[in-house]
């Protein structure tokens, strides 16, 4: 890797995207999480093309198709906690796009754990649970660090892992919180029946 202008401004704009992702592990509205990630997917999109990575910007244009589809289908729809017929239609109908746009752009093996990793994180967040997108957010910074690996993406590499911690911290304080209201709830109950004697 030559610290070249491009390869400079390429890092910055990894930079900026993984500050927008990491900002999504901490938020609750799916909308929210949709739209900071469009944000993150221009970022992204910029660098790969100063990084020649065209597997990885065929995920970005993958990733905004996506976005944009599930803001939609959620204005339109409202919010829904069930998984219907059209959603699984959306989710075939990325996957094959997918599919469509790796064909022509991938550069061998490793070039498709952007792949892995768009179609993994697609799944977390098309899915009605906040909790599985966070949980698959492991593997899925697992794949994203080695493909920034791949592409000599030094800040890739760096701040995937911070996201994987990001990742990680976010489902442990969730289920500590979890557990903190268990702990109340069961308390509570105890101390009623204690009273009720």
């Amino acid at each position: 890797m030559e610290w070249t202008v491009p390869y400079i401004i390429s890092q910055v704009l990894v930079i900026a995207m993984y500050v927008t992702l990491a900002i999504t592990y901490y938020l609750k509205d799916r909308r929210k999480i949709l739209a900071i990630n469009f944000l993150g997917c221009v970022f992204s999109g910029g660098a790969f093309i100063l990084l020649s990575a065209y597997t990885g910007l065929a995920m970005v244009f993958i990733a905004i198709t996506r976005n944009v589809i599930f803001l939609i289908d959620e204005k339109k729809n409202g919010k829904s906690t069930e998984i219907k017929r059209k959603d699984v239609a959306i989710l075939l109908f990325l996957y094959l796009a997918v599919i469509a746009v790796t064909i022509p752009t991938q550069e061998g093996l490793l070039s498709l754990l952007s792949v892995f990793a768009t179609s993994l994180f697609t799944y977390s967040i098309w899915q009605k649970n906040n909790m599985v997108y966070r949980v698959l957010g492991i593997p899925v910074s697992l794949l994203w660090i080695s493909y920034s690996f791949y592409i000599d993406s030094l800040f890739g590499m760096i701040l995937e892992s911070v996201i994987l911690i990001c990742a990680i911290v976010g489902i442990v304080l969730i289920r500590k919180k979890k557990e903190n209201i268990e702990e109340n709830i069961q308390g509570a109950l105890k101390e009623e029946q204690y009273e009720g004697k």
